[in-house]
């Protein structure tokens, strides 16, 4: 049984301590974040999905890339996902988790475990870059089409190489951790890295259903993260409500049968 059991934690009408600031209609780089958000239940608004009337939609966010609305001596983002915490303004996902953390309780209390979580979720960062590059490798400004043949070279890498390598290397870190007789990556509760590694899995086996289904048998730690964190009440219920947007090729995981080996 796990030391930190799957309480329910009810969302609530209340006003939100969050606003979340990413593109309305993609799960992308945002999604770690949204994860982190439900399990722990917190009050939050995914402003660009907001109706322009309600305050938020594209504009909202656009304007706050522009600095409209930052306060005297805040950073203007570069790029979203961007959080807005009380007088906080902070952007790029592993900042983000790294802030939030220890408010929502997803990381352990000592400073050298945060360090490591942090250190972990640059890695999903690297990996996540490395997805996307399998169908963008020459250019983020020409399309797919335009880049297939490359992206075929590049995804055939990235499957024979590179992902192994970064599965390899969570799933040994999860070897680890349950010699402690923890089931998670890092400590004896459940982290916002393990939310992220979720969605690495959920992620890949949209994307490369035949390639990672090949390797899976290599890493059963981490298909059985993969499986725990799913049925969290809370992640569950996220899962299938329409807070979860669907993985398409507008994302980050994208399928392309052509690159699937």
């Amino acid at each position: 049984m796990e030391s930190d059991p799957c309480r329910v934690k009810t969302r609530t009408p209340r006003a939100p301590t969050y606003e979340l600031f990413y593109w309305p209609t993609i799960q992308g780089r945002g999604e770690p974040v949204r994860l982190a958000l439900e399990e722990a239940a917190a009050p939050y608004v995914d402003v660009a999905r907001l109706t322009k009337k309600e305050g938020g939609g594209m504009d909202a966010m656009l304007a706050l890339l522009k600095g409209k609305g930052i306060a005297k001596g805040q950073l203007r983002p570069f790029a979203p996902p961007i959080l807005r915490s009380g007088r906080f303004l902070v952007a790029q996902v592993a900042n983000i988790l790294q802030y939030l953390g220890p408010r929502l309780g997803l990381v352990p209390a000592d400073e050298a475990s945060r360090l490591v979580a942090h250190q972990l979720q640059l890695t999903v960062t690297d990996l996540f870059a490395e997805v996307h590059d399998t169908h963008h490798p020459v250019s983020t400004g020409l399309y797919y089409e335009d880049q297939k043949k490359e992206a075929k070279e590049n995804a055939r890498n990235f499957l024979s190489e590179r992902m192994p390598k970064f599965l390899g290397y969570f799933e040994s870190v999860l070897v680890a951790n349950t010699k402690s007789k923890a089931r998670h990556l890092l400590g004896a509760r459940l982290s916002y890295v393990d939310l992220s590694l979720f969605q690495v899995i959920e992620g890949l086996r949209y994307a490369f259903p035949r390639a990672l289904g090949r390797f899976e048998k290599k890493i059963p730690r981490l298909v059985e993260l993969r499986d725990r964190v799913g049925e969290r009440p809370n992640v569950k219920a996220y899962l299938a409500s329409d807070r979860r947007l669907a993985f398409s090729e507008d994302g980050i995981f994208r399928r392309y049968p052509e690159l699937d080996e």
